[in-house]
């Protein structure tokens, strides 16, 4: 059963290796690679001639000073970001034993911990942390016999929650053992070499063969073998999958930050989404079913993708859709029908989405999943996948993930339309040759990134900002006001441009900018009228229109204009403006722009 009701969370980075090299050296950067997963601390545990643990508060560059000379080739590490226990050194991972024989890293959460460690505190361990993680080193010390797969085995038993575990003991050096349930776990295949991470970008200088540990199986990973069981000891077989997936992906290339790079990155992003998409025959035999509705479900800027798809799929499939939270999904009670669940999440490892993606199959609903990792756990959950090809996104706030999600709901309502006659085929190709075309449309935005900067340096100093946008172009909105929230630390809202005068007009001023999405839709008079409303209150508006719109300049203080499309495709252009804009409003604000406080990249707990 998927846990509930879970209180404390850890969303962190996990690494581990094990073969002839430094393996402190191996895991340390490896950990640099996962440091947008988790940041508060970091530390390593190193088996040589004995185990010896490194840990601190705040970034990796503060373990590495503390860090002595060491050898050993076994190593594993983490990066955290927690709520359960403050951000201290005695909070940071690895833990060790009473005994200093057992060192463990985790991601996720135990949900029973205040009972076993009253339990195992009366049983005479000493407890170092205020973390629920440091339960599990001791319940792996306590049945303890002389192995040490055999005493995980035994300890995660009494263990509730989610997990991804990686152990080591001083009497078996060259051996890691890992464990996982619901919490991401690859296992990096090399030549005397084998790694642990809980991310592909970790281990991609190494080796590009990975194995995907599943939920409820464990590893034993030696430098020469991997063998994988069940939890009742059943060996498993897993064919090694290849990524694709190149060191240059996970570097900067150049860029001052990963954000401006994977923003730059999106028309080549785009191009690959679209490429043989189009005849994905899963997808024609999933939505050749008699449908009746459809629901969307996903979290954070995935939710934002949603809800455009809500529009899109109705426009182009002339079919019921609604878009949901996957964090409320799982708890409604849900109708009679039997809607198609897609669920959205780049990662594929997203919790509140693969819980409600089980809740789905629960309801006896199809489900259909949208995520840019093969492999992923929301892969195996869901009846079919539709692999978005982002390629590898590093920086916390998502873009080239977010602008490919929109494309597959392009393409994916396209198929829709055609299967139920809303579109005809000569509309279906007009369309796909305009979705072939916006690669060009998001590069000619991209070229007009400096007259964006200029404009977010005018308005960087700003504490609110209010995003308001109409139909489809209304997500766009929520996602513009996510992004500057997320990475400059502005107070900024997202609203349909109808909504202002029912609440937020009372907290216009001239110094709460307005951001106006209008396009020359159905909506556009209507929008205008909204804009009017904001500049009879004296705030400055900043238009986001098209090329082909002489009278927007009009109505605004300020414009950003995009290449011209159809209005059911401005979502993409307009949406990688207001990536550019929150990318310089932070950058002129001065803020950790690929790791902002607070946040992780992929939420694998509730």
């Amino acid at each position: 059963m998927y846990p509930t009701g879970a209180q404390w969370s850890e969303m962190c980075g996990i690494t581990g290796y094990t073969g002839s090299k430094d393996a402190v050296g191996i895991v340390i950067e490896a950990l640099k690679r996962l440091e947008y997963r988790g940041y508060d601390s970091a530390g390593v545990a190193v088996v040589g001639k004995s185990l010896s643990v490194f840990k601190d508060q705040g970034q990796i560059a503060q373990l590495e000073r503390i860090l002595p000379e060491t050898h050993g080739g076994t190593a594993i590490g983490h990066t955290r970001w927690a709520t359960h226990g403050r951000p201290s050194k005695e909070n940071a991972h690895p833990f060790l034993d009473c005994k200093g024989q057992v060192a463990l890293a985790h991601n996720g959460i135990i949900e029973n911990f205040y009972s076993l460690r009253e339990q195992l505190r009366q049983e005479g361990h000493t407890f170092a942390s205020e973390t629920d993680s440091e339960v599990a080193v001791h319940l792996v010390e306590k049945f303890y016999k002389g192995n040490l797969e055999d005493a995980v085995r035994e300890a995660i038993k009494h263990i509730q929650g989610t997990y991804a575990f990686v152990i080591v003991h001083s009497g078996e050096p060259g051996k890691i053992v890992a464990a996982r349930n619901f919490s991401p776990m690859v296992i990096g295949l090399g030549s005397g070499e084998n790694l642990l991470a809980s991310d592909i970008s970790a281990i991609l200088k190494h080796t590009d063969k990975v194995i995907y540990l599943r939920d409820r199986e464990m590893a034993v990973v030696t430098p020469n073998a991997v063998r994988i069981t069940d939890f009742e000891g059943n060996e498993i077989r897993h064919e090694p999958q290849t990524i694709m997936w190149s060191m240059e992906d996970a570097e900067r290339g150049g860029f001052e930050h990963f954000m401006i790079k994977e923003i730059f990155e999106q028309p080549e992003a785009i191009h690959q989404t679209l490429l043989g998409r189009f005849d994905e025959s899963d997808i024609d035999r999933l939505l050749s079913q008699n449908l009746t509705s459809i629901k969307i479900v996903a979290c954070g800027t995935s939710y934002h993708a949603a809800l455009a798809g809500k529009y899109i799929l109705e426009e182009l499939g002339r079919v019921p859709v609604t878009a949901e939270l996957a964090s409320e999904y799982r708890y409604s009670r849900g109708g009679m029908d039997r809607p198609l669940v897609i669920l959205i999440s780049q990662s594929g490892e997203t919790a509140d989405t693969l819980a409600a993606a089980r809740e789905a199959k629960k309801r006896g609903c199809p489900t259909l999943a949208v995520t840019n990792y093969v492999g992923s756990s929301l892969t195996r959950e869901a009846d079919f996948t539709f692999y978005t090809r982002a390629g590898l996104e590093i920086g916390v706030a998502a873009t080239k993930t977010f602008l490919t999600q929109l494309v597959a709901m392009y393409l994916i309502g396209m198929k829709l339309g055609l299967q139920r006659n809303a579109l005809t085929p000569t509309q279906a190709d007009g369309l796909l040759n305009e979705l072939r075309a916006l690669p060009r449309v998001v590069q000619s935005v991209l070229d007009r990134a400096e007259a964006v900067r200029k404009l977010a340096a005018k308005y960087a100093a700003a504490d609110n900002v209010f995003y308001i946008g109409r139909y489809v172009n209304y997500p766009i909105a929520l996602e513009g006001a996510l992004k500057l929230k997320e990475i400059s630390y502005v107070h900024a809202e997202g609203y349909p441009g109808g909504e202002l005068k029912h609440g937020p007009l009372a907290v216009i001023s001239e110094k709460t900018p307005i951001v106006a999405i209008a396009v020359r839709d159905h909506t556009y008079e209507k929008m205008l009228s909204n804009i009017g409303e904001v500049n009879a209150r004296g705030g400055p508006v900043i238009g986001i229109g098209m090329d082909d719109d002489s009278d927007l300049g009009k109505y605004v203080d300020d414009i950003i204009l995009v290449p011209t499309v159809r209005p059911l495709l401005s979502p993409v252009p307009i949406v990688v403006a207001l990536q550019l804009l929150a990318y310089h409003v932070a950058k002129a604000r001065g803020c950790a722009i690929d790791k902002p406080r607070n946040l992780a990249k992929t939420v694998t707990v509730e």
